[in-house]
């Protein structure tokens, strides 16, 4: 993991280098703040992803797994380079507010900060959560992936659609698009698979 992430930062590092230089964002930018909150995000998708793919003996619930990992790792890469860049942290500073760059009702379901934050990110698993995805086998570690990867993904979503909207760079708003697409489109995916189950997805606030 290490590894794949040092070498989407440097691939983005090399980019920046040639493109059209643009303003750096500063600390309080939408660019840093979403940055730094979708590599938390990302993080514990790769987390969840990672089980799946390991523990899960169902094709099709190991290789969507697999696709999420692989993607969220290279996405998070980005980000670091383009933190790094900046001269700024990777990760928001440990426990301080997340989402104060999104003023409240600011995705489309609303779940925005008033500017000055909040504890837990939309869609964030909590550590009961995890423990029971690490404590099932089989078909009941498939459907609790599914949903919790789901609501996951909602939650990243509305995040993404207001930095594609609202980033001061370019290449930021691209990539927050391509990450709103990909979770649109895998979202979708999800709510069929856990149909096929016959399982419903988690309520999401």
């Amino acid at each position: 993991m290490a590894v794949l992430l040092v070498g989407a930062a440097i691939g983005m590092l090399l980019t920046l280098g040639v493109v059209r230089p643009e303003p750096v964002p500063d600390a309080g930018s939408v660019d840093v703040g979403f940055a730094q909150d979708m590599r938390v995000h990302h993080l514990q998708a790769i987390t969840m992803a990672g089980q799946a793919r390991d523990r899960s003996t169902d094709p099709a619930v190991r290789g969507l797994a697999f696709d999420i990992e692989s993607t969220q790792l290279d996405q998070s890469g980005r980000l670091a380079g383009w933190l790094a860049v900046w001269d700024q942290p990777e990760l928001p500073p440990p426990g301080e507010p997340h989402m104060r760059w999104m003023p409240a009702g600011g995705g489309h379901g609303g779940h925005g900060s008033d500017g000055a934050g909040v504890p837990r990110m939309p869609g964030m698993a909590t550590t009961e959560e995890l423990a029971k995805l690490r404590s099932l086998s089989g078909a009941e570690l498939d459907v609790y992936f599914l949903q919790l990867m789901l609501r996951h993904h909602q939650g990243g979503l509305e995040m993404a659609e207001f930095a594609g909207a609202n980033a001061q760079t370019s290449y930021l708003r691209t990539l927050a698009g391509k990450i709103a697409a990909g979770q649109d489109a895998e979202s979708a995916l999800m709510r069929s698979m856990l149909a096929e189950r016959g399982a419903e997805p988690l309520p999401f606030p």
